[in-house]
């Protein structure tokens, strides 16, 4: 209505235009109306300024309007009049309307805005955004302080103090995880991720302290483990502690002089016999325990170097074939994508496959159709993945929580270090080992890298 409105305004005006050019086309041709003529030309020429002035008008204000939405200038508006008519008065109305609600969802905006730099100013967490020249981007209180600075504008800054911090924040990977010990009792964990704001990558990075967590955690590993040696070294000192005060009573009671010796009956020199016999088997058992507990404390830094999943998987299966084939267990593997490497030590991964394939081949006796697959392929946050499952009796749900525990195993002969040893060449590679398992049904060890 309001456009049919203008138009026929527009209309009209070129209409009286046109009638007002053909009057000065007569008095132009009829020497006689001169006067005429400079009054009807002056009239066109007011009527074309008019006609000028009216769509000037109309432009003007749509040009204002959205100058208005393209640099967000809500705080103007229209007067709602009706000079050029009812329908301009309408449309004055819609855009006041149209730059309320701007001005509405920008104020809400600017809000949540708000609202979340407060929330990332004040969490416990640092955060620390840059692209990919080092300029910083967002850096909250909490990074500030981890990282000893009031202001910074790139990266680089922290070359000069806190080099081994500026390698950690510019070399870690997308993803991925790390620790760094700040000077003092600051641990930190550092995690990676990229995002593509704009156009540009923006890598932002999380700071931790988890010294807190750690020192309860290793607080809770020590008194595991003082309960494990204690058990083991109880159960080693009582018997050979009971048998020596029992060879020292028979040594007192039983021993005879005669002459310059002594004499001991037959009865007595087998109890004796029989007592250095268990304290010698006693005695071995606490030397391998120690042994363990050396090789568990003695882990070899890693050679990391480019490995083919594939060709890994396929050499411990070789290795471990022929005990497979005497106890009939199907063996699978799954690789994709076939050509998957992994920047790792070949050695330690293949001794943590090895034993885990171990401990499934021991849950699958008395099984029917014993299975064991080892699957690789990369999860849903990119991360590879290699997981050993077997169809064995499972893990009691209690004991899930424990089997970590250096020197703690549910088997009969063990010596219980095989997992926890696994789970700590997983740290070394900056990757984590976790189980999951249902009685009687399967058993999935889980290595992330």
């Amino acid at each position: 209505m309001g456009f049919r409105d203008f138009r026929v305004r527009v209309a009209l005006r070129v209409i009286l235009i046109g009638s007002t050019m053909s009057l000065l086309s007569y008095t132009l041709l009829n020497p006689e109306l001169f006067i005429t003529s400079l009054v009807v030309g002056a009239m066109v020429v007011a009527e074309l300024l008019e006609l000028y002035r009216f769509i000037s008008r109309t432009n003007r204000k749509l040009t204002r309007f959205l100058e208005s939405v393209k640099y967000s200038d809500f705080a103007s508006g229209f007067s709602s009049d009706n000079k050029l008519g009812k329908s301009f008065k309408d449309l004055n109305v819609a855009f006041n309307e149209v730059l309320e609600a701007f001005r509405k969802a920008r104020s809400e905006k600017e809000e949540h805005l708000q609202y979340l730099n407060t929330i990332v100013e004040h969490v416990s967490t640092g955060l620390l955004s840059f692209d990919q020249a080092g300029n910083v981007e967002l850096i909250n209180a909490t990074a500030k302080k981890f990282l000893k600075t009031d202001k910074i504008r790139n990266i680089e800054e922290l070359i000069e103090d806190q080099s081994r911090l500026y390698k950690v924040l510019f070399d870690l990977p997308t993803g991925k995880s790390t620790l760094f010990k700040v000077e003092g009792e600051l641990q930190l964990a550092v995690h990676a991720t990229e995002i593509i704001l704009r156009g540009k990558k923006i890598k932002l990075v999380a700071l931790q302290n988890i010294q807190p967590e750690l020192q309860k955690k290793e607080l809770e590993a020590w008194q595991n483990l003082t309960k494990v040696l204690r058990h083991e070294i109880m159960n080693s000192i009582t018997p050979i502690a009971s048998l020596t005060s029992t060879m020292k009573d028979i040594l007192v009671e039983d021993l005879t002089p005669n002459g310059n010796n002594y004499a001991l009956d037959a009865e007595a020199v087998d109890d004796l016999q029989e007592g250095l016999g268990t304290i010698e088997g006693r005695s071995q058992g606490l030397i391998r325990f120690i042994d363990a507990y050396r090789d568990y404390t003695s882990i070899p830094l890693p050679k990391i170097k480019p490995i083919s999943v594939k060709l890994l998987i396929d050499h411990v299966y070789h290795l471990m074939k022929p005990e497979l084939r005497v106890r009939d267990i199907n063996f699978n593997c799954e690789v994709t994508p076939e050509d998957m490497e992994l920047n790792i030590d070949e050695e330690l991964i293949e001794q943590i496959l090895i034993n885990l394939v171990k401990n499934s081949v021991e849950a699958l006796d008395d099984q029917n159709k014993p299975s064991i697959s080892i699957k690789s392929f990369i999860d849903e946050e990119n991360n590879p993945r290699i997981e050993v499952i077997d169809n064995g009796q499972g893990i009691a749900r209690e004991a899930l929580e424990q089997i970590f525990i250096p020197f703690y195993t549910t088997k009969r002969r063990g010596s219980g270090i095989g997992l926890s040893l696994s789970r700590q060449i997983m740290q070394l590679h900056n990757g984590t080992l976790t189980v999951d398992s249902e009685l009687g049904m399967y058993t999935k060890f889980i290595l992330i890298f």
